[in-house]
């Protein structure tokens, strides 16, 4: 796992450095999402809230709910039925508005702070 995290990091260090987005560690990762709403597409109202006791809700029509947390520097997220935790590297924008998920393989997810 320690592996694992060490690559997300250093996919995020250069994904973000490439437009000056800020590679989060640890504690901001925490910071930065919990009891947040992140906006993915406002157009079809996909979003994903971040509680503080570990539940995250994803809405895209009806919401589907699952568990996150930090560890490391990544943030990593459960969605049931699967038993597969799965990780990302988080990187925040310049104006920190908006916050990139950066997977393992290197795919991007960006989305905006609701507020």
């Amino acid at each position: 796992m320690r592996q694992l995290v060490a690559g997300l990091v250093m996919l995020a260090a250069s994904a973000a450095g490439a437009e000056d987005w800020r590679t989060l560690a640890g504690e901001e990762v925490t910071i930065a999402l919990t009891e947040r709403e992140v906006i993915y597409d406002l157009e079809f109202d996909v979003s994903q809230t971040f509680y503080a006791s570990g539940r995250t809700k994803y809405t895209f029509g009806n919401p589907r709910w699952g568990w996150w947390e930090v560890r490391g520097d990544a943030y990593c997220s459960l969605w049931p039925p699967s038993d597969e935790w799965e990780c990302y590297g988080v990187a925040l924008s310049p104006d920190g508005a908006s916050v990139r998920f950066i997977g393992a393989a290197g795919d991007v997810t960006d989305g905006v702070y609701a507020e």
